[in-house]
């Protein structure tokens, strides 16, 4: 990637019109943070300790728990950083690494979620083929795609936003460097790559979204085709909790790069409520109405707190 900038370094303005909140934003964002390390953690812990638990379903999930961990660590820990009263400035490199690392693992959560809508396909609408076509060898293939195909489109994102050259301005008007933030602080103009990183970052979700969609109409279809009510609610629970986690990860993106317009106050809140608060609620989505995972965690817990009496 040729670095032609004489910028080294962006200094982060925050989240707009939060002037004096520090404190209280510390605090509140700190608390989001711990939740979410620990709810996906445990979550993790539950599925790798409970054999039942070990089938293509919660394979994926623990992908989606690890994505969960990360996804708010790229911003979290720098936010938290200049909120308790330290510096603002990011180095130019610390910038890149943010673009690349929030798209690599927002691409790798949306592919993800098709996969795991392609299972629950499998799973609901060809059950007698399930364990032939979701075998190992399929599931790891699939859990490499997401993340090889991520890569590819953060790698691509980053070059296009930081191939211009960045040589005046350095106060980024957000609380991370993004794409549409950093472009504003372009030395060159910009509307070419506006319109390519717009339809890429557009037609991605779009697609996946579509591929889900797909699958979902097809689950409906033979879910109604169930005659047992037990069997029908089963099917409606376990699917209703990955509909409730794609629509909360994939909003947030029509909202801040499909906007004609952008609101840096919405779109901050909203990358807030994306960066923490999602990553937060998935492990209760998928816990709360599932009760293997909630047996599982129990034992969890109950071995967590044998062994802290013991010491």
């Amino acid at each position: 990637m040729k670095n032609e900038s004489v910028v080294t370094e962006f200094i982060l303005l925050g989240i707009p019109h939060t002037e004096g909140l520090e404190a209280m934003l510390f605090a509140l964002f700190l608390s989001f943070y711990i939740f979410t390390l620990t709810g996906n953690l445990l979550i993790l812990l539950a599925i790798v300790s409970s054999t039942q638990l070990h089938t293509p379903m919660y394979f994926f999930l623990c992908k989606l728990s690890v994505c969960d961990i990360f996804f708010p660590s790229v911003s979290s820990p720098k936010m938290l950083f200049y909120l308790s009263g330290n510096s603002r400035a990011i180095s130019y490199a610390g910038c890149v690494s943010q673009v690349f690392f929030y798209h690599f693992l927002g691409c790798t959560e949306c592919f993800l979620f098709t996969v795991m809508a392609y299972d629950r396909f499998v799973a609901i609408c060809h059950p007698l083929r399930y364990t032939v076509i979701m075998s190992h060898r399929a599931c790891s293939i699939l859990a490499a795609g997401t993340s090889f195909f991520g890569c590819i489109q953060a790698t691509f994102l980053t070059t296009l936003t930081f191939q211009l050259p960045y040589c005046g301005p350095n106060e980024v008007d957000y609380y991370f460097c993004d794409i549409p933030v950093m472009l504003k602080l372009a030395c060159a103009d910009t509307s070419s790559l506006e319109m390519v990183g717009f339809i890429s970052v557009g037609l991605m979700p779009l697609s996946c979204f579509l591929l889900i969609l797909t699958s979902y109409s097809c689950i409906v279809g033979s879910i109604l085709q169930i005659r047992s009510a037990e069997g029908r609610r089963r099917a409606f629970s376990t699917c209703s909790a990955h509909l409730t986690a794609i629509l909360l990860s994939f909003m947030p993106v029509v909202l801040i790069y499909l906007q004609p317009t952008p609101n840096p106050w919405l779109n901050a809140t909203v990358q807030v409520l994306n960066n923490l608060v999602t990553p937060m609620l998935n492990p209760l989505i998928y816990s709360l109405r599932n009760k293997d995972v909630k047996s599982s965690l129990r034992r969890v817990l109950q071995q967590v707190t044998l062994l802290s009496e013991k010491r």
